[in-house]
């Protein structure tokens, strides 16, 4: 049985420093600047800790396309309620309560992602509520869904696309996806699309293509 960190804050500060990703730069976060070492050290955590990989010290393509068109079209997002799923670092999260969201939720399954979450918050004065667990399956309570980075692979696609295309019935949904194989094929509306920088490290280019999709009324039978 993992032995739960006892300062994860402190392990996020000491493995990340306080800087902006690239299409935000309004917005603070505790971000990795060298990717092997925060790799390493959480790998040796593992076992001992029940820490997953650090997906949560990167601003992932995803996530920088949809805090960039929300800070950039915060009427799509005053005074709704938002939930941020798989929310990572919280950058789109945070973009949400700084555009005057009603509410803002960040949800993920990695309670570390949520720590860092918690700290970015507070980095930029944004009131963010930390939501854990999986969500797949359930009905939020919310106006708006952001979720970015999460076709990464065919059963994660598989999993999540029925249910957000579920979601989509009763709430606002955004999926954005830089150009993975198992983004969904279904005739989405583009809200934005982007080439956004990243590192051949993360994902073995200097940038992708990335789309911010609307998912609004589309059924899960296309």
């Amino acid at each position: 049985m993992p032995v739960r960190l006892q300062d994860p804050a402190a392990f996020i500060r000491d493995n990340t420093a306080v800087e902006s990703a690239g299409l935000v730069p309004e917005i603070a976060l505790h971000l990795a600047t060298d990717i092997t070492p925060i790799w390493q050290a959480s790998e040796a955590f593992l076992e001992a800790h029940g820490i997953e990989p650090p997906f949560w010290a990167f601003a992932w393509p995803g996530s920088q396309l949809i805090a960039r068109y929300i800070l950039d079209n915060p009427e799509r997002v005053h005074g709704k309620r938002v939930l941020d799923v798989a929310c990572g670092c919280g950058l789109a999260a945070i973009a949400a309560a700084k555009s005057g969201a009603f509410a803002v939720e960040a949800n993920d399954i990695d309670q570390m992602a949520l720590e860092a979450t918690a700290l970015n918050a507070t980095l930029n004065s944004a009131t963010v509520t930390l939501l854990s667990g999986d969500l797949v399956g359930s009905k939020p309570d919310c106006d708006l869904l952001v979720i970015g980075d999460v076709c990464y692979n065919e059963a994660m696609a598989a999993r999540i696309m029925p249910w957000l295309l579920d979601c989509a019935q009763h709430c606002e949904v955004w999926l954005c996806d830089p150009g993975r194989h198992y983004a969904p094929k279904l005739d989405l509306d583009i809200l934005v699309q982007q080439n956004v920088q990243t590192t051949q490290e993360l994902e073995s280019t200097d940038q992708r293509t990335t789309t911010l999709f609307s998912l609004r009324g589309i059924s899960a039978q296309g």
